[in-house]
């Protein structure tokens, strides 16, 4: 009972309490502070505004992540609050602290927030306050710091927040915030930090932010601005200028050279826009930048000298543009020893890279330009260099030597050159280099015997399409090797037993050798191994079936034994056990590729009966090509479980027997090839049911029935059916039995009906009337001879005989 009483009373205090508030607190904007007591009354109606869960936001992982406002209570100091600060000596509350704090709901124009006059910081970063922010905010007239990213606030930004005349710090990012940047904010001399990134704000760049003389960094990046850089301004006013950032927005137009000579300005960011024409030199004397950042717009021209000229450079992105000519000739004065970023990839240039400053390059990328000439010997001087990208040019001659920096190198991808000699002996000496590509050049030689220490940290090795030849050294035993691709080379022997060791493989692909080996046994129980690729190579003997692992390949998608010379039965066991390839969501798959890092992995494949090279490998493909081979036996049906499956390749081997039905439930098979091999049998009705079927060549065997109509089945044409004598039906020319009767009954019915012209049916009339005459004639002068009454009336009596039984 007086429990009861209690929460009574509190219930009576907290309606007392909301209607004093609705009292006492202004609706608009006033200079006069309220008492201690009432600031607690409001933010505690503000708590009750809102809802608090109990699961944070995917923002917010940090230990601040904790619902602040659970233990508000009427009955404590709000002083001593979560989030909550007051000033100690004028005993107001002055910040607000609920960076995720599980907060859900919307905060309403009249809320009481809005009357705490005295708050000077907010910050409720992290938590789901949808809905516009309201134009009340600008009641807060102390507020100097307004934190509300990642907080599902959508609408237009309030023009009333311009009235925020103290205010230095604004970060509205991640959000939905909509509409063009309000010239109110003009008003806003004190302001130093604006951060609006990834939002959807509209309009044009706002040309009176040179009004802001404090201003330290502005983020407009990942917006929908759009329209040119005004290019009538000048440097005078944005003297404190360190950062700006512009980029993936609609924004065009020439890049304006002023921006290059704001004397603080540290970093610029103009990535992913539609800037257009050259850049123009700029006065470098003037410049402080560090960081330029240009990628992927469609400037053209050559690169400004200046930027050789800029001593405090360390990162510079130009990729993905139009520039030409050749590379700026870099100075002895810059970057003063520090590590410098330099991204020139995807452009037209030209020459040489001799004069790069290698002494102090970090990340050198230059791949996809025509660049010429030799690879330089100065490479060996740089101590630092950890990324190096020089593939899709023209470079040629011998690698250097990488005798001061094999311990730095961590990435070096040199393919689609014109590189020879033999293999690099730095790769042996470095512990900690994680890529190397040098696929598609002239490498002879053998693989170097130093491969392979246990602790080498090698994650991808890459020599597609060279010519180095001998055999796989036995002591390749890379720990961490990831991707091993050998494809295209002149490699003998067998495959080592050592490759058993390699437990993070997941691509191996040594097609197009000269291997002559069984099927290696010793990969089966690598559990990690997407990609097996043995194609043309001398590869023959059974596939033997008597696996002591109990699940072989429990990861591989995709095999690729073709133009190889195995025989005996088809691979039952690993067939039946391709777990990855039984995945019956295979439609929920979220797509991917395949890679490491800046590393795409590749395979080349035939698919749909054309050879191609998949510069990328989608995680969601899967395949199966044992083709130009001599396996014999049947087909297996459980081939049927193999639900992910999109190619399967078993053509020009000795297959006999039936099509399994159960391939029709392969829902997602794309390309289907059976041909030149010995099957029997029908093909299956179930097969109509493969919806996704763009590819079937089921030629050269010896089926025989009526080709299923139906799904895809009518797009495919003649070639896919050719040379079984015992098909029928569309598309083929040949019909089938019952198509043939029921066109001779056509005929026969057509034949009948197309004689009865006119002039045969009076000469038909004609006739009988001749024939009448005379009978008549005979039957009066013979008296109705008994003989030729018989004669002519015999048949009539039996049809009215029989006319009359149907009556019946």
């Amino acid at each position: 009972m007086w429990k009861l009483l209690g929460l009574l009373r509190i219930l009576i205090m907290l309606l007392l309490l909301q209607y004093h508030v609705a009292v006492s607190l202004p609706s608009a904007p006033t200079s006069k502070h309220l008492s201690l007591s009432m600031q607690k009354v409001a933010l505690f109606q503000f708590k009750l505004s809102l809802l608090i869960h109990t699961s944070a936001s995917a923002a917010c992982t940090s230990d601040r992540s904790y619902p602040k406002m659970m233990n508000w209570s009427m009955s404590s100091d709000c002083c001593m609050w979560k989030g909550v600060t007051c000033d100690p000596m004028k005993r107001n509350v002055f910040g607000l602290d609920l960076t995720c704090s599980h907060l859900e709901g919307v905060i309403s124009p009249n809320s009481t927030l809005f009357q705490l006059s005295t708050l000077q910081f907010i910050y409720f970063d992290g938590n789901n306050l949808h809905g516009v922010l309201p134009d009340s905010i600008a009641n807060l007239k102390s507020l100097t710091t307004l934190s509300l990213s990642d907080c599902n606030f959508s609408g237009p930004i309030p023009r009333t927040l311009g009235n925020l005349t103290k205010i230095t710090y604004i970060n509205l990012e991640f959000n939905h915030i909509t509409g063009p940047i309000p010239y109110s904010l003009a008003n806003i001399q004190s302001l130093e930090y604006i951060f609006l990134h990834n939002n959807s704000l509209t309009g044009q760049f706002p040309s009176w932010f040179n009004n802001f003389g404090h201003l330290v960094s502005l983020d407009l990046s990942d917006n929908l601005l759009s329209g040119h850089l005004p290019s009538n301004l000048t440097a005078l006013n944005l003297t404190r200028l360190l950062a700006l950032d512009l980029a993936n927005n609609l924004l065009d137009g020439m890049i304006p050279s002023w921006l290059f000579d704001l004397p603080s300005l540290k970093y610029l960011y103009v990535d992913y826009n539609g800037f257009i024409g050259q850049l123009n030199e700029f006065n470098s004397s003037r410049s402080a930048l560090e960081h330029f950042s240009c990628r992927e717009n469609m400037l053209n021209g050559t690169i400004p000298q200046s930027f050789s000229k800029l001593v405090n450079l360390t990162h510079l992105n130009l990729a993905d543009n139009q520039f030409g000519g050749e590379i700026p000739q870099w100075n002895g004065l810059i970057l003063k020893g520090s590590s410098f970023y330099l991204n020139l990839s995807h452009n037209s240039l030209i020459g040489g890279i001799e004069h790069l400053p290698w002494d102090n390059l970090f990340i050198l990328d230059l791949h996809s330009n025509m660049l010429n000439g030799s690879m330089p010997a100065s490479i060996s001087n740089s101590s630092s260099l950890c990324i190096l990208n020089l593939s899709h040019n023209n470079l040629r001659g011998v690698l250097p030597s990488f005798p001061r920096n094999a311990n730095q190198l961590k990435y070096l991808d040199l393919q689609s050159n014109m590189l020879n000699g033999f293999l690099p002996s730095f790769i042996c000496n470095s512990s900690i280099l994680h890529i190397l590509n040098l696929s598609y050049n002239n490498f002879s030689g053998a693989l170097p015997t130093c491969l392979g220490s246990v602790n080498y940290s090698l994650s991808v090795l890459d020599l597609r399409m060279n010519s180095i030849g001998g055999s796989l050294p036995s002591s390749l035993a890379f720990g961490k090797l990831r991707t091993l691709n050998l494809y295209g080379n002149k490699l003998e022997g067998t495959i080592p037993v050592s490759f058993a060791k390699f437990s993070y493989l997941e691509v191996l692909d040594i097609g197009s050798n000269h291997i002559r080996d069984t099927f290696p046994h010793c990969l089966e129980s690598l559990p990690t191994l997407q990609v097996l690729v043995l194609k043309s190579n001398k590869f023959h003997g059974f596939i033997s079936n008597d696996s002591k692992i109990e699940r072989p390949f429990p990861s591989l998608r995709i095999i690729d034994l073709s133009y190889n010379e195995f025989s005996g039965l088809l691979p039952a066991k690993y067939i039946r056990n391709f777990s990855a390839m039984m995945n019956g969501d295979v439609h929920k798959v979220i797509l991917g590729y395949m890679g490491y890092a800046s590393y795409s992995d590749s395979i080349i494949v035939v698919i749909k009966g054309v050879e191609i090279e998949l510069v990328r490998i989608l995680t969601a493909l899967t395949t199966i090509d044992l083709s130009q081979n001599k396996f014999e036996g049947e087909i297996p049906e459980y081939i049927g479980n193999l639900k992910s499956l999109r190619y399967l390749n078993l053509s020009h081997n000795y297959l006999t027997g039936h099509i399994p039905p159960l391939i029709g439930k392969l829902s997602v098979l794309e390309s289907l090839d059976l041909s030149f091999n010995r099957l029997d049998g029908v093909i299956p009705q179930q097969l109509t049911n493969l919806f996704s079927l763009s590819h079937i060549n089921l030629s050269q065997n010896n089926l025989s029935g009526r080709i299923p109509e139906g799904a895809q089945f009518h797009t495919f044409e003649n070639d896919s059916y050719a040379g079984n004598l015992g098909l029928c039906g569309r598309p083929l020319s040949k019909k089938c039995i019952a198509e043939k009767r029921e066109e001779e009954d056509d005929d026969d019915d057509d034949y009948f009906f197309s004689g009865l012209t006119w002039k045969a049916m009076l000469l038909g009339y004609g006739c009988g009337m001749v024939l009448g005459f005379v009978a008549g004639y005979l039957m009066f002068m013979a008296g109705k001879p008994k003989w030729l009454t018989k004669i002519v009336a015999r048949e009539p009596g039996l049809i009215v005989s029989g006319m009359e039984i149907r009556r019946r």
